[in-house]
């Protein structure tokens, strides 16, 4: 599919809109975008801390090895822990916080 708004071959569609929710703070993203690189097109560069120092961590990489960029998906009963945010599909309504930050 070509358009205005999207490029050939990619897989991100430009004409779905979805909102989501990173620590508390509501941001926009497309269909087709992972929620790191949701993240990254709105600036969100700290996305958790280590573990011992409290250092601050940013996303990596860009597939299932990534180990800076672990969050928590959903809230309540269906809260999904050290989800990578690499591999996280987004979607409208999507509820995220960073891990130990």
């Amino acid at each position: 599919m070509t358009g205005p708004n999207r490029l050939p071959g990619g897989l991100i569609d430009r004409t779905q809109k979805l909102l989501f929710r990173f620590n508390g703070r509501t941001m926009q993203g497309f269909a087709g975008d992972t929620l790191a690189s949701a993240l990254l097109a709105n600036g969100q560069r700290l996305v958790g801390r280590s573990f011992k120092y409290h250092r601050p961590r940013g996303i990596f990489s860009a597939g299932p090895e990534e180990p800076n960029a672990l969050v928590q998906l959903r809230r309540g009963a269906a809260q999904e822990p050290n989800t990578r945010a690499t591999v996280a599909e987004l979607y409208d309504g999507l509820h995220a916080t960073s891990q130990n930050h």
